[in-house]
């Protein structure tokens, strides 16, 4: 090809490119994505993802259009937000097991119920990807909308876990230390996080992380849907949590960029650390499988959220089991959790409240061994969390301390400082002494804080409240 035709073409590319970007709303983010996996927007590109595109495919670039101009969709690599680069791609060579057609069901079968079903594109769009280093919320990963958000922060407190209590020793630490981090100690940080949780569902003898490779390794039945990303998955055991959380550091590029598919790799991860045989027995007859489809999405089941948290996927958040009376007098067992956890959890809902549905939480998950909570307000999640170590192991530090939240969401641009009084009393004289419902007159943050400090009042310290 001469120079002024390659000129040509070269320019015929650029505009197409230029036309397609000015229809998107956030071309910063394309173009950061462009760059750190090397892709490149060209005819070819474009001639191949069309050529291979499957249906699956089809059906989440219909979800991908609606974040770009779907008249120009069709000019644009409709699967470049959700297909894995070769960058975040493992050899097949490195050593792992590759995943067989009984391992793939068992997986959809936990997870979903049936094999039929595969994730939605919010789920495949979803990885661990931090605020920028050196910030305010330097140490808080962002999320998204969809069901994987459960997952992001519950993940989030192993890291918060991590950064306060486990790489150092203080007793008190400074929250400026957390917004102080790079992007190496971000990468650090996520890797020890997840090795840990993946070692505690392997009750400390094996930890199983899952990476993706180039090669398909089985031919889906005509009872298993393919989804062109679970029959590629090759398993690798550790049987000691340095090597595993070694190994996630080195590789833990593919499980935080975007394509990576970094949610569902360690939810794979997961389960298979933790094996099927203790998951049936984890769970109970209100929970048989792990997801729930609510609103056209999938959602968490508690028992995700417990198995991350304490190592164990048992469906309710009470302390030990109960009896639940079935029809003709047969009594079966409501699994709870067994122990003191090292992270905790607070529930508060309005809807469950009024409908007398509130679950209540024990004190295995209210007072952990560490001062940092999953927090579930009216179905949204969010990070409570002392730097105080001995805020749950000295009960004189419980009369006036502070707490920071972070809740994910965009919106949020700093850590909210909370500070807890709870020898004050005059939140209780305020409710008794107004009419109304308490929860439509304190923010639900408030409240859920209240779930374990009963009457305690909250200062924002100047922070308009909100939630």
């Amino acid at each position: 090809m001469d120079k002024k035709a390659s000129s040509d073409l070269h320019s015929l590319e650029n505009m197409e490119l230029e036309e397609i970007s000015s229809k998107i709303s956030d071309l910063d983010k394309w173009r950061k994505i462009f760059s750190c996996h090397g892709l490149e927007i060209s005819r070819a590109t474009h001639q191949k993802c069309q050529d291979h595109k499957s249906e699956d495919d089809k059906e989440d670039a219909a979800a991908a259009s609606q974040m770009t101009n779907p008249l120009k969709q069709s000019r644009f690599p409709s699967n470049i937000l959700y297909s894995i680069p070769k960058a975040l791609i493992v050899s097949s060579n490195l050593g792992g097991r590759p995943i067989s057609l009984e391992m793939a069901v068992g997986l959809r079968r936990m997870l979903f119920g049936s094999t039929y079903q595969v994730f939605s594109y919010e789920w495949k769009r979803a990885y661990f990807r931090f605020h920028e280093p050196y910030t305010d919320l330097a140490y808080a990963l962002e999320t998204d909308k969809g069901g994987a958000v459960a997952v992001q922060m519950a993940v989030q407190v192993n890291i918060i876990k991590y950064l306060l209590f486990v790489q150092n020793k203080e007793e008190n630490m400074r929250l400026q230390s957390l917004c102080e981090i790079s992007q190496k100690e971000q990468e650090k940080a996520l890797a020890a996080a997840l090795a840990d949780i993946l070692w505690v569902a392997g009750e400390g003898q094996k930890a199983t992380v899952c990476l993706v490779t180039s090669d398909t390794y089985f031919t889906p039945s005509i009872d298993y849907k393919a989804d062109h990303f679970t029959e590629r998955v090759q398993l690798f055991d550790f049987f000691e949590k340095e090597t595993a959380q070694q190994f996630l550091c080195d590789h833990i590029h593919c499980l935080n960029c975007e394509g990576s598919h970094g949610v569902i790799l360690f939810l794979y991860s997961l389960l298979f650390s933790r094996t099927f045989e203790r998951l049936q027995k984890d769970l109970d007859c209100t929970t048989t499988h792990l997801l729930q489809c609510r609103l056209g999405s999938f959602i968490c089941r508690q028992a995700i959220l417990n198995i991350i948290l304490t190592g164990r996927a048992c469906p309710h958040v009470f302390n030990g089991f109960q009896k639940l009376e079935a029809e003709g007098n047969v009594q079966k067992q409501l699994h709870g959790v067994l122990s003191r956890s090292e992270v905790g959890y607070l529930h508060w809902s309005k809807e469950e409240v009024e409908h007398y549905r509130f679950p209540q939480v024990g004190s295995m998950l209210k007072t952990p061994k560490l001062p940092v909570w999953l927090c579930n307000i009216s179905g949204t999640y969010s990070v409570l969390f002392s730097t105080n170590r001995l805020l749950l192991s000295d009960w004189k530090m419980e009369h006036l301390f502070d707490l920071y939240f972070y809740n994910g969401q965009p919106s949020q641009k700093t850590t909210v400082h909370l500070t807890v009084d709870t020898h004050s009393h005059h939140w209780e004289e305020n409710h008794r002494e107004e009419d109304g419902d308490a929860e439509k007159r304190f923010p639900s943050v408030e409240m859920a804080i209240r779930t374990k400090w009963e009457g305690a009042a909250i200062n924002w310290n100047g922070v308009v409240p909100f939630f």
